[in-house]
């Protein structure tokens, strides 16, 4: 059983969090993001698929890449940030369930159905995104998730000769307080859940 977080901790993950437009100077580094993988990889996926795939863009270079994959007004925020992220996903992740779940013979749950694949990888790799946002919070960097590219040059940049495909991207640093937009409404329980 586990023990609920601090008010401090959970405004650090959700209630004061945002999303950044912009950071501060100082880097990210290799450390950082080894920490933010070795927490999302422990938050669960279906049979432990873990299709998760993260391409850590560290160097300019890197980043430049990625934002000419980018429209609107992302590429200068992809740029000037001291990290992104490709979180992609793998639709072969069932090759690797052999030692992921080896409780049973998962790999051949998934044999012949590539459709079935695709909405594996879509729903739990999107999982494993969110991981990625709330370990960042964790371990106090912040980040800027973002749609606005091209997916077809992003899988063509960052998963040639692999069938990886991006789900999303995100910039990851220190955010800069500036860079934020006013809050934005977040609904009462009322308005979208229901109790049965």
């Amino acid at each position: 059983m586990g023990t609920p977080l601090s008010d401090e901790a959970l405004d650090t993950i959700f209630r004061t969090a945002r999303t950044y437009n912009g950071y501060s100077d100082k880097p990210v580094g290799e450390e950082e993001i080894k920490q933010i993988y070795d927490l999302l990889k422990m938050g669960p996926t279906s049979a432990n698929q873990q299709p998760g795939r993260f391409v850590w863009c560290l160097s300019q270079d890197a980043k430049d890449k990625l934002a000419d994959c980018a429209g609107g007004a992302n590429p200068p925020k992809i740029k000037e940030a001291p990290a992104a992220v490709v979180i992609g996903m793998d639709p072969d992740f069932h090759n690797e369930l052999p030692w992921l779940f080896p409780h049973a013979d998962a790999k051949s749950w998934f044999e012949g159905s590539e459709e079935m694949r695709e909405e594996h990888a879509f729903r739990n790799g999107s999982l494993q995104g969110a991981y990625f946002i709330i370990a960042a919070r964790a371990i106090g960097l912040d980040t800027g998730p973002m749609s606005g590219f091209d997916a077809d040059r992003v899988n063509a940049e960052f998963f040639a000769g692999t069938k990886h495909r991006v789900n999303f991207i995100s910039t990851l640093g220190y955010g800069d307080p500036a860079s934020i937009f006013d809050r934005l409404p977040r609904p009462e329980f009322e308005t979208f859940n229901s109790v049965l």
